[in-house]
């Protein structure tokens, strides 16, 4: 993808189940563990990570601004763990999981989300183009 100019955008997200038991930054580190092995800190800095939890994706459940900053600034603190703190300010690092206009605002605000990844809320043009208002501001 990166030879041929493309910006890989990398999911991850615990269930609710996981999330409940307090597994959220294990899953979810594992998961980036993995899914930046063998990547150079140029093709992470250029790549996006989207913490899309699987209990919200598609249900209407939305973690809160809260835990979505927690797990981001967790994204961006692993990153860091990995390669270094160059490398982890430059990743891009998106919420997606039932982000709409009701909230998407208070996500944006968050000082580790850079961005949203949209699903569902893309199909009214008149949403969507409020979400990237909001996401451009």
């Amino acid at each position: 993808a990166f030879e041929k100019g493309l910006t890989p955008i990398m999911c991850c997200g615990e269930s609710l189940e996981q999330r409940e038991k307090g597994l959220t930054e294990e899953v979810v580190g594992g998961q980036i563990e993995k899914d930046l092995e063998g990547l150079t800190k140029e093709q992470v800095a250029k790549l996006v990570i989207a913490y899309e939890p699987i209990w919200a994706i598609g249900t209407g459940k939305t973690a809160t601004s809260a835990q979505a900053q927690e797990t981001c600034h967790f994204i961006r603190e692993k990153v860091a763990k990995l390669f270094d703190k160059k490398t982890a300010k430059a990743v891009r690092i998106q919420y997606g999981g039932s982000v709409k206009v009701s909230n998407v605002d208070e996500l944006m605000a968050q000082e580790d989300i850079d961005g949203a990844l949209i699903g569902g809320a893309s199909l009214i043009p008149e949403d969507f183009l409020k979400l990237v208002n909001a996401a451009v501001k």
